[in-house]
């Protein structure tokens, strides 16, 4: 058999791609359906071998033979998957993406569109800028006053964003490196932010004992009065600070920092703001719940996953400039084997100016396509169902007398704990270490994923109502199955 061919074949790529459609449909339908389990058996040396033996089995020695090895391959790959379709999935804040979503991300995979330069993926980058653009108008930015683009990740997301202000706050940094005592320079942020901003200040060489966690409210919210403590203690001691970090939500319970209090102060005292609305950003799209994120038009920066609230594949993450002369700020760098002289306009499409990748994966097609077929008004009706069963459950967990609700939603993540009365003479820290233990046994089931928190250092138990199929009996049947697990 020619490999060469036979990889290159497009009779063979269609043969698999339908027999793949086909899995998919039948995957889908009995994921929907409740039917199986939610994770499969987490073993990881058993898996590892698993995918190694597929890479040492002896191919197929004719063309005839490769479909039929394809559709094995496929049935394991799913039958090994995390099943986030599966409607009792409620963990991580990762979302059953819409399907077609997929589909769209294939075009770009199989064609390729890498984005460093414009004339590389030419449709590729006019669909990222078209989506920066709406989104950005969406949170609030003034048209064609703003910049952004997609990057791999809420992660790198805030940490370009974060290189980019400390670019403008140290003046040369650049260029010299950090050459500032490490005591002088800060980082202010939501004392529940995501830990990639400690992460970010440790590579940027600010430090992570530079990054000062604000005070929060009685809603974990960052507390305007803490925040003005911390910038009047900078102030005083002579200490610059390069962002305060606000949040739209936080991981723990999804709060929703106040951020024209926030910004008010960064405007007094000449700060940037930066806010990570990672999972939130999507609340603009609610005119219900679009109160949320009031004020985020105010941000110098601003980061936005549409793999969260957006519901499509992972990655797709956005960072916006209020400022759009600060998205060539972070990487002040020359590349002239990728960047044509002899068209210098061009330069303003070309995203690797902007981006620590300088070949990406054209990660936009997905959201586009979701958004070219449905319309941006799937958007709101995901966001408004899944915040409204997040608070429904809520009043489930009030009204019962063994489980306990340890904040009310402001969007689609409930914290909790089984606490029956019992239990009332049980210490705080066994019962966190009862929760830990009642989420292990009921994943190990397979008949539901939750994940778990601390809360002030306390274990609890965690939701995120993330697919738009989930229903109140399916979190009614989680209730059951930890007091099942308890008894």
């Amino acid at each position: 058999m020619d490999l060469k061919s036979a990889a290159y074949s497009p009779e063979l790529f269609a043969a698999c791609g339908q027999e793949l459609c086909t899995q998919l449909e039948t995957y889908l339908a009995e994921k929907h359906a409740r039917e199986g389990r939610v994770t499969p058996v987490l073993d990881p040396p058993a898996m590892i071998a698993a995918a190694r033996e597929w890479m040492q089995t002896t191919a197929p020695t004719s063309a005839e033979g490769l479909p039929q090895r394809w559709s094995a391959m496929i049935e394991t790959m799913l039958a090994n998957a995390q099943n986030l379709h599966h409607p009792r999935y409620i963990g991580h804040q990762v979302p059953a993406p819409v399907p077609i979503a997929g589909l769209c991300d294939a075009v770009g995979s199989v064609t390729n569109q890498p984005m460093a330069v414009f004339e590389m993926g030419p449709w590729a980058t006019a669909v990222e800028r078209a989506l920066v653009n709406a989104l950005g108008e969406q949170l609030g930015f003034t048209a064609g006053s703003f910049a952004g683009f997609i990057t791999h990740g809420g992660s790198l997301a805030n940490f370009t964003a974060l290189l980019t202000t400390r670019n403008v706050a140290l003046g040369d940094a650049w260029e010299d490196g950090v050459d500032v005592p490490s005591q002088q320079s800060l980082i202010l942020t939501q004392a529940d932010a995501h830990y990639s901003i400690a992460r970010a200040a440790g590579m940027l060489g600010l430090g992570t004992r530079n990054v000062v966690k604000v005070g929060l409210d009685d809603r974990r919210r960052m507390c305007p009065r803490a925040l003005r403590t911390e910038l009047e203690k900078a102030r005083d001691a002579g200490r610059k600070v390069i962002a305060v970090c606000a949040s739209c939500c936080t991981t723990p319970i999804g709060a929703f920092d106040p951020l024209p209090a926030i910004a008010d102060q960064c405007e007094e005292f000449g700060v940037w703001l930066h806010v990570d609305a990672a999972h939130g950003g999507a609340a603009c799209f609610s005119g219900q719940h679009a109160h949320l994120v009031e004020g985020i038009e105010r941000a110098d920066s601003v980061v936005w996953d549409a793999h969260k609230m957006l519901f499509v594949p992972a990655l797709c993450a956005f960072v916006f400039y209020k400022n759009p002369v600060h998205r060539f700020e972070a990487f002040r760098q020359d590349a002239p084997y990728l960047f044509d002289p002899t068209a210098p306009g061009m330069a303003e499409y070309d995203v690797g100016l902007q981006t620590v990748e300088c070949t990406k994966r054209a990660a936009g097609f997905g959201l586009w396509g979701v958004w070219s077929l449905f319309g941006s008004d799937l958007f709101r009706t995901l966001v408004e169902e899944t915040f409204a069963l997040s608070h429904q459950f809520y009043d489930e967990l009030r009204d019962s007398v063994d489980f306990i609700p340890l904040h009310e939603p402001q969007c689609n993540i409930v914290v909790f704990r089984y606490q029956p009365p019992e239990w009332s003479d049980v210490p705080l820290e066994e019962m966190g270490l009862r929760q830990l233990k009642l989420r292990r046994a009921l994943i190990e089931t397979g008949a539901f994923y939750i994940t778990a928190t601390k809360l002030d250092g306390v274990g609890a138990l965690r939701v995120t109502i993330i697919n738009p199929l989930t229903t109140i009996d399916d979190l009614r049947g989680l209730l059951d199955a930890i007091r099942g697990f308890a008894r």
